[in-house]
């Protein structure tokens, strides 16, 4: 029985680390003494060249999911934080209100996923990365919010400046 439940979450740790394919870890930071840690990763959006975003999360040891039941989530908390770290291109980006998903990791078993949905606000010539979590049965209040000022920045278009 206990080996079954080993591999069960063992597959479970893969399948949730699966989507992760797009960031790399820059960082871990333990934060108690079952092994709990903050994971801080490295995001470069697939279509604007020379903006980064680090996403920090946490990620729960196995210890600590064996001994609270709840072996196949991981919290929704994130943090995010966008800047320009090259010279800005801009690919085929939506431009729509409700903008795209660029980065998507499941934070359970099958239905929990850590989102960051860029949008473009025309208005005030801006790129906003929003961090939050979706879940299948209900959503999650828990974001967070991070901007790249495009005002006075050489922006090269790829398709022409909306």
């Amino acid at each position: 029985m206990q080996r079954q439940m080993i591999s069960v979450l063992a597959g479970a740790t893969l399948l949730a680390a699966a989507g992760n394919v797009l960031a790399d870890e820059v960082g871990r930071v333990g934060v108690d003494w079952v092994g709990n840690d903050i994971v801080i990763e490295a995001l470069h959006d697939p279509e604007v060249e020379g903006v980064t975003c680090h996403i920090a999360y946490f990620d729960r040891s196995m210890f600590d999911r064996l001994s609270n039941g709840n072996w196949f989530e991981d919290p929704s908390n994130s943090s995010i934080a966008c800047r320009q770290t090259g010279p800005i291109t801009i690919g085929d980006i939506d431009l729509g209100e409700d903008g795209e998903e660029v980065f998507k990791q499941g934070r359970s078993l099958i239905f929990k996923k850590l989102v960051i949905n860029r949008i473009f606000d025309r208005e005030n010539d801006t790129l906003i990365y929003l961090a939050h979590s979706r879940e299948v049965a209900e959503g999650s209040a828990k974001m967070s919010l991070s901007t790249v000022p495009l005002y006075d920045q050489s922006v090269s278009w790829k398709n022409g400046a909306p």
